[in-house]
């Protein structure tokens, strides 16, 4: 049975010497697994439409085990995250993330939308950061992890002066920093755009001007939250922090 989905593919590996197998995220039934027959051949009509972070329509013939790839029509190539070694960095740690978060075939039609989204401002140029922490900070609670952001996670206060506690797994509240004595000591205004980023819509995502010492205050959180409790190791984000470290070394 041949039937059309709407798909990102994030992941690709060869199999024999012509013949790929691809990874899809799709709007209509979430992370599936299929078969490109031939599509490592320069002449396949399979050859384009297989290629990673490719955003198009899929003709797939349907099976009780891996489906098979017919014919693909593009809609994206995303070409500028393609022609820049640092975007590509940032788009592959996004679909790495999507890939290790989510199980195959199951429909999610919002996070097909927020990876769309995602992948569509790094290509017109958006702050590659700002959309990156977003992304992780959306992608916690498919990994059972809500961090209280709301409130202080020890007295509930929703005033004053507030820093981030791994440990907590939240705020945590001026009055209650001795408590826990680990905590990151950050500007209010990284725990209201870590409040933010966690809460809002990404299509209302316009410019957003953030200071460097901010953006690492927010990197410094969000990778410490999930070292201690998503059990994820990425290459994507290793390579990343390798071209930020070279990136501060030549500044």
């Amino acid at each position: 049975m041949l039937q059309k989905c709407e798909g990102i593919i994030i992941k690709t590996s060869d199999y024999g010497e012509t013949n790929k197998i691809v990874t899809l995220f799709t709007r209509e039934w979430g992370k599936i697994g299929v078969m490109a027959r031939g599509a490592k051949k320069p002449n396949s009509r399979l050859a384009a439409i297989t290629q990673i972070f490719t955003y198009g329509h899929f003709l797939i013939q349907k099976t009780s085990g891996l489906g098979v790839l017919q014919q693909g029509e593009t809609i994206s190539t995303f070409r500028g995250i393609k022609e820049d070694i640092f975007l590509t960095a940032y788009a592959s740690h996004v679909i790495e993330l999507t890939d290790k978060c989510t199980e195959e075939k199951r429909s999610n039609p919002f996070l097909f939308e927020m990876l769309s989204q995602t992948l569509h401002y790094l290509n017109e140029g958006f702050d590659s950061d700002i959309l990156l922490y977003i992304y992780e900070l959306k992608m916690l609670p498919l990994l059972g992890l809500y961090p209280r952001l709301d409130e202080c996670t020890i007295c509930k206060s929703k005033e004053g002066e507030f820093a981030f506690s791994v440990k907590e797994g939240g705020l945590l509240c001026h009055r209650c920093f001795e408590k826990e004595p680990y905590h990151f000591k950050v500007s209010q205004a990284t725990i209201r755009l870590l409040r933010l980023f966690y809460y809002f819509d990404l299509n209302r995502l316009g410019t957003i001007a953030v200071k460097e010492e901010t953006k690492k205050e927010l990197k410094a959180i969000i990778d410490a939250y999930y070292e201690e409790y998503s059990g994820l190791y990425l290459k994507s984000k290793r390579f990343l922090n390798q071209l930020d470290h070279f990136n501060n070394q030549i500044k």
